[in-house]
């Protein structure tokens, strides 16, 4: 089963913001009458910056089978087995360490013995439900 990432409104509006304004310093490179090196490594620095955002934004998602979480935010992905997971914190936002979510006052999955991961899915409480179907020992604590 495959969740989608919640986007909240802050993460949204700060998206939006970096995305313009390089949109914007990307726009007045390209039309601007002086061309150097540095300014045509800028563009491409500029224009795989603004790539990598999108991917972020439009491709943060996790899959849930009967025997891993996987994982994935833009280049980043992993997967955990569900037998290693033995908490899930739900609504908390974890502001450290691994973080491929999109909104905060998600999940934060603890597995193994010192590991964890923030995850955002759609609705908290569907997520909760279905990975309890694959592993009803997980504890689950509320913030």
């Amino acid at each position: 089963m495959i969740f989608k990432s919640r986007k909240d409104n802050l993460f949204k509006g700060v998206m939006i913001v970096v995305i313009l304004l390089l949109c914007l310093i990307l726009f007045f490179s390209i039309f601007d009458e002086v061309k150097t090196t540095n300014h045509i490594v800028s563009i491409v620095v500029n224009a795989l910056v603004l790539c990598l955002l999108l991917w972020v934004f439009y491709g943060t998602s996790y899959k849930l089978t009967s025997t891993t979480l996987s994982y994935k935010s833009g280049p980043f992905k992993g997967d955990i087995a569900i037998t290693d997971i033995h908490q899930i914190v739900k609504g908390k936002t974890l502001w450290v360490g691994l973080k491929p979510a999109t909104a905060s006052k998600g999940l934060i999955i603890k597995y193994n013995k010192f590991d964890e991961v923030y995850i955002s899915p759609k609705t908290n409480d569907s997520f909760i439900t279905e990975i309890l179907k694959h592993n009803s020992t997980i504890k689950i604590i509320e913030a």
